[in-house]
């Protein structure tokens, strides 16, 4: 199973996870307890392996700033974690992750014809729009027809109930932030643990 374990602020964090097995290292350059500065995230990725995704995430960013970010930080896939367009969606050279809240049937509607390279299925927003640690129901997604979309799975995953979830949902990724956390602060034995789980199925 692919995991990107997301939120990452330190380069320890990020080379645990990537040793660990990891396909993808998430960067919040949008508001959160989990913001980073672009040159910041720079630094770690200058660490990390060529083959790793490197996914930068904005909530309702300007075209501009995002790819101001993307040069400076060189992040390598954009997510789309707000309201944007499917045209913004579809304008960037990259390819993008775009994120969805699930809270029943109707909100899978708009995903089937939205323009973007991966879909990524989160539980309703709080007071950010991810990384809010809660589960949706993954009944709501279990048989849906995504017309040959790759999905990713978010929202309050973790070594509990990660294999539930590969189960339900059998995504093309899992994401995975707060569920490594301890203290909102990533925990590098939570993160093997996480990985050993997922990438054993």
């Amino acid at each position: 199973m692919n995991v990107k374990i997301c939120g990452i602020r330190a380069e320890e964090e990020a080379l645990c996870a990537v040793k660990n097995g990891a396909k993808a290292i998430g960067f919040v350059f949008a508001e959160s307890k989990r913001k980073i500065e672009p040159e910041n995230a720079k630094t770690i990725i200058d660490k990390l392996p060529e083959n790793i995704w490197k996914v930068g995430v904005f909530v309702n960013e300007s075209k501009k700033r995002i790819e101001e970010i993307v040069r400076i930080s060189g992040i390598n896939v954009i997510q789309l974690h707000g309201d944007e367009s499917s045209e913004l969606a579809s304008s960037f050279q990259l390819p993008v992750i775009k994120a969805f809240s699930i809270k029943d049937e109707n909100d899978l509607k708009e995903i089937a014809d939205f323009q973007s390279d991966y879909i990524l299925l989160d539980s309703a927003r709080e007071r950010y729009f991810g990384g809010n640690g809660k589960v949706f129901d993954w009944n709501i997604v279990k048989n849906y027809d995504f017309k040959g979309k790759k999905v990713i799975l978010a929202g309050g995953l973790n070594t509990e109930n990660v294999s539930q979830a590969m189960a339900m949902v059998n995504p093309f990724m899992l994401d995975v932030s707060s569920g490594v956390e301890t203290d909102g602060k990533k925990d590098l034995q939570k993160i093997q643990a996480f990985l050993d789980k997922a990438i054993a199925h």
